[in-house]
């Protein structure tokens, strides 16, 4: 079908044509269906009169707006018609006579329900060319009494229908109506007038005279043509039309396949329209229908009892959902008649496009226009055909650039809002600020008191649902872009304050929600997922009360997961210019991200980052602590112990919810230094919070007391998995494989794997690369560990975790020790010294030094629990140990 618009877009020839991405899909859902259809309606014992038998002989396609359900069942009429893309295949039912008929119930189209009875009736009439004579008689007597001025021909003619099917059906009914009056023995001048010839007929079916017996087998026809001819009657009609197909001769057999289109237009306030639709599809039982709107058909919902004539699962199986809390998967089970339609594929976006407009059998749209169209229009084939429209016009004055097409369209949000109460365009506007959400949050963003808008509005198609989702429903991409993005020219349009207001409704809404659910049973999941949306919030609409975010972030933080909540805030693009931090939302998501990105960046880039919010000034007091905390931290992880003890002490005399763990900061900075008297008596002070156990642990393994040290993390962890701290226990988990790495390197490699396990799904970079420090000491004496310390080496230097360079270089002193490589040995000694010449982690090279019963280049600065005689006996009896396990005998 040639695209008009695009022809007369331009003087330069351009090829258009409504180009159909491929919907083989849904081809295969409605073949499927049809030809099980066939299998009933020919079945043996089909009857079209049985009026209690449930019905299945339809399938309803439905979706958002501008998602291509009309073009879809376009395509199926052509299709079922004999005009198949060749992907598509040869039909099951070949040899059956399939008779497609398209109605638009579209308001634009001003059809009535007549309409769609008289489009049937037509088109049979064209395809069976023969009348049906119940249906007829009892039509023709209708028409009269109801267009007493204007005859059937006529109104076919003017509607266009005549055009369409022919001219067949008035000839048809008229012959209809002389039969009969031939077979009464009724006058001329009588046969001509429907109403005189159907009350003689109605006494000859009551008498059962021979002379209609053929009519009389229809048991209902006679109660029909008694009663009044009024539309409520002519919906009652297609059963005598059923009866007529069914009695068709065998070279007549047609099945009808009725494709309503666009039959969301039929709602109104009482379902009248609708209740006549309904009641012809179920008088139809021989014909197929295909159903397509923006909602899905609700005829199996029980409810509807009184508004409808037949609802509920027993009278529609394939259209019942089942019931529970949480909407169904929108993917239909083989046995639903009810499919949504998705999506366009990214490839199936670029290749309507390409196709959409040619010159000279080229694409006219770039592939760099085509991305773009693609990125934006999330799928929705009608954003694909606005950028059409939008590149025709633009060219005519320009080349279009890709640029021109980054952006939505109002017409999407014109589309979306069309048949929305009120209510539910609230309710859509304020959802569309959050990426997902359930009734209640939406509810709350709304500010209303009552869930019922935010329930009728997830059924439509431009919510879409997955039940398994920690908020089930979320908005159609495109949808949402419009709705936040586009020009709003609805007279309901949202102001400035209004947005701000919903903002701020949805940020306290999902403050409560993690605030309701962390009193009864805490969840990580839904922690992350409310700071997500929250940081966004707050950040996007300048909401200056962080409320909840500051609670938030200390449960974020607490446990050393680091799962990645917001993109950067700050660089414009890569290498790109920095943003100014403009307010406390935009320090805080730049907050968390600088800490949980410091797991995949170089610790220089961390400390930089938190300098730069901290020089803001916009953070409250508690979260200033926590910048200031992370960024000592930073400095500790770099060598910097100055600076991060100054950092350190600042966040400990504050007395904050950081401060228990800023003293633990204090007391590995003072075992760094190598004053474990010093570090041993902050022990008592720490608590959980300030992870006593574990600095204890890490005061005694450097001793050689490997013993006191596994209890000492054993105790760790358990104390983690008590608080349900994830990320605590695999730190815990790895400090004690790193202890038992020394003395037992078979439960080392038990512990190892599931430290392995621990870690799964954790970003604890520090934490990862100790494991394998871990494992080269598990390995010393053996294989290939200089060469796995070469890239371990490598990747601690990336990571910018310089003090991490003095554990594996201590691993592989204790391996070159127990192996007795003196050479090598040497030179891991001298770099250490060169490591920790600062004094930090000097007590390295004295482990090293024992470890390889050498002497002291220098008296030691560090202050051991123990004679230092003790500690070096310690060292010297793990490594003769090692070699003892591994059969090693040195000369």
């Amino acid at each position: 079908m040639t695209d008009l618009r695009a022809l007369f877009s331009s003087n330069d020839p351009v090829d258009s044509s409504e180009a159909f991405t491929n919907r083989q899909g849904q081809w295969e859902l409605v073949a499927t269906a049809l030809a099980e259809h066939l299998r009933h309606v020919t079945a043996p014992g089909f009857d079209p009169a049985d009026l209690e038998a449930p019905r299945t002989h339809l399938i309803v396609f439905h979706g958002v707006g501008g998602v291509g359900k009309s073009t879809l069942l376009r395509k199926l009429e052509a299709a079922l018609g004999g005009s198949r893309p060749a992907q598509w295949g040869e039909p099951v039912w070949s040899g059956r006579r399939i008779l497609p008929v398209r109605i638009d119930l579209a308001r634009s189209a001003g059809t009535t329900f007549e309409d769609v009875v008289l489009t049937i009736r037509a088109a049979l009439a064209a395809a069976v060319a023969r009348p049906l004579p119940a249906f007829d008689i009892a039509l023709r007597r209708y028409w009269e009494a109801q267009h007493p001025a204007e005859p059937l021909g006529a109104y076919l003619e003017r509607g266009g229908l005549a055009a369409r099917f022919g001219k067949a059906l008035p000839q048809q009914t008229q012959a209809v109506l002389s039969d009969i009056a031939q077979a009464l023995l009724l006058p001329g001048t009588v046969g001509s007038v429907a109403g005189e010839v159907v009350t003689t007929l109605i006494g000859a079916l009551r008498e059962r005279r021979q002379t209609v017996r053929a009519l009389a087998a229809c048991t209902r026809l006679a109660p029909l043509l008694e009663s009044e001819p009024s539309l409520e009657a002519l919906s009652f009609y297609p059963h005598l039309l059923a009866w007529e197909l069914h009695e068709l001769p065998d070279d007549k057999k047609t099945v009808p396949v009725i494709l309503l289109d666009t039959f969301e237009d039929t709602a109104d306030r009482h379902r009248d329209l609708e209740r006549l639709l309904q009641r012809l599809v179920w008088l139809l039982p021989n014909c197929f229908f295909v159903i397509s709107g923006r909602n899905r058909l609700q005829w199996a919902d029980p409810a509807l009892h009184g508004e409808l004539d037949y609802t509920g699962p027993t009278a529609w199986p394939r259209l019942a959902t089942a019931p529970g809390p949480l909407p169904l998967p929108r993917h239909s089970t083989p046995a639903g008649r009810q499919h949504l339609i998705g999506d366009l594929s990214p490839e199936d976006c670029d290749d309507h496009l390409a196709r959409r407009l040619t010159q000279d059998g080229r694409p006219l749209i770039t592939p760099e226009i085509r991305a773009v169209i693609t990125a934006r229009s999330h799928g929705l084939p009608l954003h694909l055909d606005l950028a059409v429209a939008r590149f025709l016009d633009i060219r005519r004055t320009r080349e279009p650039q890709p640029a021109d097409f980054d952006h939505t369209f109002p017409a999407l949000l014109a589309r979306a809002l069309s048949d929305l109460t009120p209510d539910e365009r609230h309710v859509l506007r304020s959802v569309s600020l959050l990426d997902a959400f359930d009734l209640d949050l939406a509810t709350r963003a709304a500010g209303l008191t009552h869930q019922a808008p935010a329930r009728r509005l997830t059924e439509r198609p431009i919510v879409q649902a997955n039940p398994y989702a920690l908020w089930p429903y979320h908005l159609h991409g495109a949808i949402r872009s419009a709705l936040t993005e586009a020009d709003d020219h609805t007279d309901d349009r949202w102001t400035p304050a209004d947005w701000h207001q919903a903002a701020t409704r949805a940020l306290a809404a999902l403050g409560d929600q993690w605030a309701t659910n962390t009193a009864l049973t805490p969840s990580r999941l839904l922690l992350v997922a409310c700071l997500r949306q929250g940081l966004r919030l707050a950040r996007d609409h300048r909401l200056s009360d962080l409320g909840w975010l500051t609670d938030a972030a200390h449960a974020y933080t607490d446990d050393s997961v680091w799962e990645p909540l917001t993109p950067p805030t700050t660089p414009a693009s890569a290498g790109g210019p920095h943003l100014p931090l403009d307010t406390p939302a935009d320090a805080l998501a730049e907050l968390l991200t600088a800490i949980a990105r410091r797991q995949h960046e170089h610790r220089r880039r961390t400390a930089d980052r938190l300098t730069a919010i901290l020089d803001t000034g916009l953070l409250p007091p508690e979260l200033t602590a926590m910048a200031l905390y992370y960024r000592a931290k930073a400095y500790k992880d770099l060598g910097h112990n100055g600076a991060s003890r100054a950092g350190m002490q600042a966040v400990a005399d504050a007395g904050g919810r950081l401060a228990p763990k800023a003293r633990r900061g204090l007391a590995n900075l003072a075992r760094i230094s190598g004053d474990f008297p010093a570090a041993l008596a902050a022990v008592p002070t720490l608590g959980w919070k300030g992870r006593h156990h574990r600095v204890e642990g890490d005061i005694h393994w450097p001793h050689g007391d490997i013993t006191r040290a596994v209890t000492a993390f054993t105790a760790a962890r358990a104390e983690a998995e008590q608080h349900n701290a994830a990320g605590e226990r695999a730190i815990a988990q790895v400090r004690l494989a790193l202890a038992v790495s020394f003395t037992d390197p078979a439960r080392a490699a038990d512990e190892l794997t599931l430290a392995d396990q621990l870690l799964d799904g954790l970003d604890q970079r520090a934490t990862t690369l100790l494991a394998r420090t871990a494992a080269l000491i598990a390995d010393a004496g053996t294989g290939d560990v200089t060469d796995r310390a070469h890239h371990l080496h490598t990747d601690i230097d990336n990571a910018g975790l310089p003090f991490l360079t003095r554990f594996a270089e201590l691993a592989l002193a204790f391996h070159h020790a127990v192996r007795g490589d003196h050479h090598n040995l040497t030179a891991s000694l001298g770099r250490l010294n060169e490591l920790t010449a600062t004094g930090d982690f000097a007590y390295f090279t004295d482990i090293a030094h024992f470890m390889a019963r050498r002497l002291l280049l220098q008296p030691s600065t560090t202050r051991w629990l123990e004679p230092e005689e003790t500690v070096r006996r310690r060292w010297e009896t793990l490594v003769a140990e090692r070699r003892h396990h591994l059969g090693i005998r040195l000369p």
